[in-house]
Parts: C-alpha cells; structure tokens; sequence
C-alpha cells in the first residue's frame, strides 16, 4: 500500500554563530556547536495536522524543550522558545521563524497544513528575517 503522507522538520539556529556578541551569556552553553538544534527528520502527516501540530510531535519525539504562546484574538501560535533559545536572546530583533520549502509563509504556524513531502524548517533570527533570505 502506499506510503503514508510524511514532511520533514528541521530546527536550527545557524545565525546566532555569526551574531555571538549578542548572545546573552547565559545561553552560550545551550547553542550547537554547528547551529543545529535537530537536523532534518521525517515526520508522518495525520489528518488535520498543522506545521505547529507536526512540531509538537517533534519536540516531543526528540526531547526538545519548546514554549509557545496563544493569541486567541488572531487565533495564532507564536513560538517564544526551542531549545532553550528565545526570542530576543540574541539581540532585539532576534526570534524563531519557519519556512516551508525555503518560503516564509507570512501566517502562523498553527494556520500553516503541511502537504506530502513538505520542508519545514524552523529558523532562529537575529535580524527579524533579513539574515535568513539565502
């Protein structure tokens, strides 16, 4: 029978490496040596599901901290935390972002649903956006 439906996740913070003056000193000990928090993995798609909903297996799967928030009047996810590393831990206009495909869609991760063979990548920014258009 034919494979199930699956996309990939990835989590890095390959930025900060460039950015490591802003780091705040007590987050030095948590960032990868080479940016990645978790390298690309295969996540199977359920019915319903949604980039954050496939992250949240993820984190739980790899043991990955993560804090997020809710704003109930956009209906939106916004993820504060992965890993340890904050918004704003790397500078003012430093915060985790995700693509899809190498696209950063302008909604939420929560509105966002995966198709088959999406690549969804989670990316820390330390210049809201600009240090991550490559």
């Amino acid at each position: 029978e034919p494979a199930a439906p699956s996309c990939t996740v990835s989590i890095s913070c390959t930025t900060v490496l460039d950015n490591w003056d802003k780091l705040s000193e007590a987050k030095r000990s948590i960032v990868p040596s080479n940016g990645i928090i978790l390298g690309t993995v295969t996540v199977e798609l359920q019915e319903g599901d949604t980039v954050f909903s496939v992250l949240q297996r993820v984190v739980s799967d790899y043991n990955i901290q993560m804090e997020y928030s809710v704003s109930p009047l956009y209906q939106t996810t916004y993820i504060e935390g992965l890993g340890n590393l904050y918004e704003k831990d790397c500078g003012a206009r430093s915060g985790w972002m995700f693509a899809v495909n190498g696209v950063f869609p302008n909604y939420g991760c929560s509105s966002y649903k995966p198709a088959n063979n999406d690549e969804i990548a989670f990316r820390y920014t330390c210049e809201l956006g600009y240090d991550l258009q490559n």
